[in-house]
């Protein structure tokens, strides 16, 4: 069973930080790439970052210079370093991958940057 379990959000003021993390099992993790997407209220789910099996990184726009995606291919677990956050930050945030022919996704964990 492919499970993979978001934590590390909360509430931050504009100019703060948080980890977040994803635990991640029932899947090779090695051989995955691993993603974060974020929603927020009213506004589709995007793609925030993402990391190949072979650590390549890519990021959205809007977030590149202020957030890193790392992973540590021993724990199973990939991370989201986000640094001067701000308000429109404010989401909820879902670890992805794609596993056993269908996209899998954590339940997500609410992060929320008052100005």
């Amino acid at each position: 069973q492919v499970q993979l379990v978001e934590s590390g959000g909360g509430l931050v003021q504009a100019g703060g930080s948080l980890r977040l993390s994803c635990a991640a099992s029932g899947i090779i993790f090695s051989i995955n790439a691993m993603n974060w997407y974020r929603q927020a209220p009213g506004k589709q789910r995007e793609l925030v970052a993402s990391i190949t099996r072979g650590g390549n990184t890519n990021y959205a726009d809007s977030v590149k210079g202020r957030f890193t995606i790392s992973r540590d291919n021993a724990k199973n677990t990939v991370y989201l370093q986000m640094n001067t956050l701000k308000p429109e930050d404010t989401a909820v945030y879902y670890c992805n991958t794609w596993a056993y022919s269908a996209q899998r996704w954590g339940q997500g964990t609410q992060v929320t940057v008052s100005s």
